[in-house]
């Protein structure tokens, strides 16, 4: 259908002039509102009904206090903006969350990771899902102090402290029992020198992982082999895991944890000169399904995002809607162990560990 062969909306004023009365009479007529003959009333509806008027479904929401429209922010690396959607964690997180507000017949915004202060309390919003919020963030505060209910993780809701008393609610892992496991496999795969390519951001998932790493290495006097990502990306990636199979005593594990495409991976550990398990066992933390089908399969350190994004959506709508319900929910990480880190000759079947 062209422009030219779409009929303009009707408006309130149409209405109003082809029923011979006011536009706040018909407002009255059509909002149950006022004090109307049930005669007017019934008139106005029946001329609304002939022109096809249909009211503003925004404005509507608006007057009623909500608007059924859910917020969805990732939090890492704020300082610049970037399209987390890009990632297959947050791509599937973001996809999930969108399926479950649909469900429930609520509407989803993404917003910004970068912004001027407080850009986001300008978006009509009833309730907020921040993923990976960062050390005293200022979204999940903001929203909190404006009356908007927020799912985010236990760190953020303590740090709001008093503001997320009634409406704060939260998902969230044991990062660092999560990676204990991972690192105490490496160790019983037989790799004494575990490198791990981690993000610089004060995301809860990057402090408590980096810091259970350290701690790891510290318990085993062990020194310690990390690159940092100063932003994300795929070649900050790719820099980070070539700084660390460059050092002059190379790494025998490489641990990820930050998303990259797994046979993007491989190729590039491949150009290094290495051979994934001969020489190099390999974990890493990510969300993309193309990790069980590489060369070697690659084991995965997973957080379940379909599962936390439909828990989140539960827990925002339970508190929108005043629905007793729990105040957070605290999920196990999937650990699935593949070739990729387990050393020749010692090759179990592919195995699943959930890790609390």
């Amino acid at each position: 259908m062209s422009q030219s062969d779409r009929r303009p909306r009707v408006r309130l004023v149409d209405v109003a002039r082809a029923a011979g009365v006011s536009k706040t009479t018909v407002s009255d007529a059509l909002n149950e509102a006022g004090r109307l003959p049930a005669a007017t009333r019934e008139h106005v509806r029946r001329v609304a009904r002939s022109l096809g008027y249909r009211p503003n479904a925004t404005a509507r929401l608006l007057r009623a206090g909500h608007t059924r429209l859910l917020g969805v922010a990732a939090r890492e690396y704020v300082e610049t903006p970037w399209v987390y959607a890009e990632l297959a964690y947050f791509a599937q997180i973001v996809t999930a969350t969108t399926q479950a507000a649909l469900a429930h017949g609520y509407g989803v915004v993404l917003l910004p990771t970068y912004g001027p202060d407080d850009c986001w309390l300008d978006m009509p919003l009833d309730g907020v899902f921040v993923i990976d919020p960062v050390q005293g963030d200022p979204m999940v505060r903001d929203f909190l102090v404006a009356g908007v209910p927020v799912v985010a993780d236990r760190r953020a809701l303590a740090e709001a402290a008093d503001e997320a008393r009634e409406i704060g609610r939260w998902v969230d892992f044991d990062y660092a029992a999560a990676v204990r496991q991972v690192l105490d496999h490496l160790e019983e795969a037989g790799a004494e020198r575990i490198a791990v390519a981690a993000g610089a951001t004060t995301a809860c998932f990057h402090q408590q992982t980096v810091s259970a790493y350290h701690d790891w290495c510290a318990e085993r006097r062990r020194e310690p082999r990390i690159s940092f990502l100063p932003a994300p990306g795929v070649r900050q990636t790719l820099d980070a895991v070539t700084e660390l199979l460059a050092a002059p005593v190379p790494p025998d594990a490489l641990f990820t944890l930050v998303e990259l495409s797994p046979p993007l991976l491989l190729d590039a550990i491949r150009r290094l000169g290495r051979s994934v398990p001969d020489n190099l066992l390999l974990v890493c933390a990510t969300e993309d399904p193309a990790a069980g089908y590489t060369d070697p399969p690659i084991s995965t350190l997973g957080f379940l995002p379909g599962q936390t994004a439909q828990a989140a959506v539960n827990l925002l709508v339970d508190c929108l809607e005043g629905r007793p319900g729990d105040l957070g929910r605290l999920f196990s990480a999937d650990f699935q162990v593949r070739a990729s880190s387990v050393a020749p000759g010692r090759r179990p079947a592919v195995a699943s560990l959930t890790l609390g």
